[in-house]
């Protein structure tokens, strides 16, 4: 009996998996398939957020180019990210996720221009045609993407608030501690005291390697990508950092020999009450000066003063600026700190000159194009406060000249205070004069000439002026003791030759200028015919000789318009004053009885004279008039 087989049982057709749905809109369900782009891989969002989950992650070819060239070209955050796909590859490994690269490769031009958008396009149309979500904390992609219907699940850049976590560097910083110093191959060491008594301290038993420093690196990299962090400066060897109080500057083989990190922090704010000022001083700052150089060396605590001038200007209700490279002031909220707009001072100053502040702390001016932004801006009637290095007052200045015009320095730097140790060590006043330079004697070679003057005690210490096509800076008090000793080898033959002809006549010498003062009867003898005994003395000691009447003599009890009474003529439009050719090149002040009238410079015929019309003209004609003499003294 043959037993029927049993029918084998028919194979099922199987079934091609669906394409499953894309998601329309991002909820709190997780996806399956995720594509990263850029800001995602460097910020750790990835790692953060889809470790473990059993989720498929994809990450365009592009996006590792362009890690891959910011790398490259020195970088951090290429290199961190780059890290962060490590990262994403060990635990590929492990089996915790699915990672695959996708996408084709892209020129080297579009990873270039990355940021007109070409890279953002091409992630975009990897996430349409894999089905994945993508996944970003670029605010302009999620928009774009939520636009053309790409799921999309958009993270907030990371804020530090109130919960920020504090940085390995932070340990080596105590309340005395103003920089730390940290090299491979070295102990850490750190800069403690105060202004002007820094001392460096060992603050670690051990050297530092490498690693150790890349980790404290990759710290201050992820938290300058935070709220209170930015990267002012990222190229190849070298990042300039700003976190919080924190100005940071790390540097790496090729730019150094080996990795440092350099990190500075202000450790005092002060108010400019905290300064014992004069009130003179404190006068001049609040009411007249308007272009303020702080100079000082590094560490002195230019910066402090600077802030607390700033703060200063504030309090009085003025609209106060910032400008700094990198920021790092510590001012209060009301006062807005700008940094290089697109990499220029220039255009910021072009901004600030719309904005027009009351005044502007220009910080750190050291570059040819900051003394010009700051002499645009004082020009416009912005008042400025910048901040300079410099080891002595005068270097400061000199810093200006070539780059702003010399006649136009006291127009934008008017009082300049020179920082040592944390006070107020020198405070100088600038203003333009026309006049002899100091060590000159003769008449035609007056000049346009910045006097540089010490503001506490009045006294002239430094005249800038051009020689030939030569800008010239003369210590005046050098000068002069020079000339006084070159002069002493003949200072006795000269006033024995003086006292000859007038013997009851004092002489008093500076340098080379001398002044006689004589009696009423001596002076014709002492200047002879047409000047013939004066000039002759002149020439042969290579003197310039002033003779005042001897009732003119400080001390002698003679005052304002106690001189020898001048002739004065009208001659139409003008009235001429005759003090004689022996005077000539001579600043003279005129008094009418005891009205000061003018102070003016006798021309090369012994004349000074006045339009009538003018107002010290008028002046002149009625004393004329009414019979009141005209007399003189020296300005000098």
């Amino acid at each position: 009996m043959i037993k029927n087989k049993k029918a084998a049982p028919r194979a099922k057709k199987e079934k091609t998996p669906k394409k499953a749905a894309r998601p329309r809109n991002a909820g709190p369900k997780r996806p399956e398939r995720i594509l990263a782009d850029t800001s995602v891989i460097i910020d750790g969002r990835i790692t953060e957020n889809y470790a473990g989950k059993g989720v498929e992650i994809l990450i365009p070819n592009a996006v590792l180019q362009e890690l891959e060239h910011q790398a490259n070209v020195g970088k951090s955050i290429g290199n961190e990210g780059l890290d962060e796909l490590a990262k994403l590859q060990e635990l590929n490994k492990k089996k915790r996720i699915k990672l695959e690269f996708v996408g084709e490769q892209v020129g080297e031009k579009d990873i270039k221009q990355a940021y007109l958008g070409k890279i953002d396009a091409i992630i975009r149309k990897l996430a349409n045609d894999y089905g994945a979500t993508l996944i970003t904390s670029d605010k302009t992609q999620a928009s774009v993407a939520k636009v053309m219907d790409i799921p999309c699940v958009y993270y907030e850049p990371i804020i530090a608030g109130a919960e920020k976590t504090k940085l390995s560097f932070e340990d080596y910083f105590d309340k005395t501690t103003m920089s730390v110093h940290l090299k491979e191959g070295l102990k850490p060491y750190a800069k403690k005291g105060g202004p002007g008594d820094w001392k460096m301290v060992e603050v670690g038993r051990k050297p530092l390697d490498k690693d150790y420093l890349n980790s404290i690196i990759d710290e201050i990299i992820e938290e300058a990508h935070r709220e209170r962090g930015l990267l002012e400066i990222d190229r190849k060897g070298c990042t300039i950092a700003q976190v919080g109080p924190y100005r940071i500057a790390i540097t790496k083989y090729p730019f150094s020999e080996t990795t440092e990190i350099t990190i500075v922090r202000p450790i005092v704010k002060l108010d400019l009450d905290d300064y014992p000022l004069p009130e003179k001083l404190r006068n001049r700052l609040a009411k007249k000066a308007e272009g303020i150089l702080v100079v000082g060396p590094p560490g002195a605590g230019k910066t402090t003063f600077a802030q607390a001038l700033a703060e200063f200007y504030a309090a009085q209700g003025k609209v106060v600026k910032t400008m700094e490279h990198p920021r790092d002031l510590q001012v209060s909220d009301i006062i807005t700190q700008y940094g290089p707009l697109d990499g220029s001072m220039r255009n910021t100053g072009d901004i600030l000159l719309l904005v027009r502040p009351d005044y502007t702390i220009y910080d750190e001016i050291r570059k040819g194009p900051d003394f010009i932004v700051f002499e645009d801006l004082r020009l416009a009637g912005v008042g400025m406060v910048g901040v300079s290095h410099a080891a002595a007052p005068i270097d400061a200045i000199q810093r200006f000249v070539g780059k702003v015009e010399l006649g136009v320095i006291p127009q934008v730097v008017d009082t300049l205070i020179f920082i040592r140790g944390g006070r107020v060590d020198t405070v100088l006043t600038l203003n333009i004069a026309v006049k002899v330079p100091t060590g000159m004697t003769e008449q035609d070679l007056a000049r346009p000439i910045v006097e540089v003057r010490n503001f506490d005690t009045g006294d002239l210490e430094y005249e800038i002026y051009t020689y030939g096509e030569e800008v010239v800076v003369i210590p005046v008090k050098e000068v002069a003791k020079k000339a006084e000793k070159e002069f002493a080898a003949v200072s006795d033959e000269l006033t024995d030759k003086i006292l000859s002809i007038a013997p009851s006549a004092r002489v008093e010498n500076v340098g080379k200028n001398v002044t006689v003062y004589a009696p009423e009867r001596s002076i014709k003898r002492l200047i002879g015919r047409a000047g013939q005994v004066v000039n002759a003395l002149e020439k042969e000691f290579g003197v310039r000789i002033n003779i005042v009447p001897a009732a003119q003599e400080p001390g002698s009890g003679g005052g304002s318009g106690s001189g020898s009474e001048l002739k004065v003529r009208g001659t139409g439009k003008s009235i001429n004053i005759d003090l004689g050719k022996h005077n000539k090149g001579k600043y003279v002040k005129i008094y009418a009885g005891e009205e000061y009238i003018l102070t003016a410079l006798v021309n090369n015929k012994g004349m000074i004279t006045v339009k009538r019309k003018a107002r010290n003209g008028k002046k002149i004609g009625r004393a004329m008039d009414s019979g009141i003499p005209i007399t003189y003294e020296f300005a000098y």
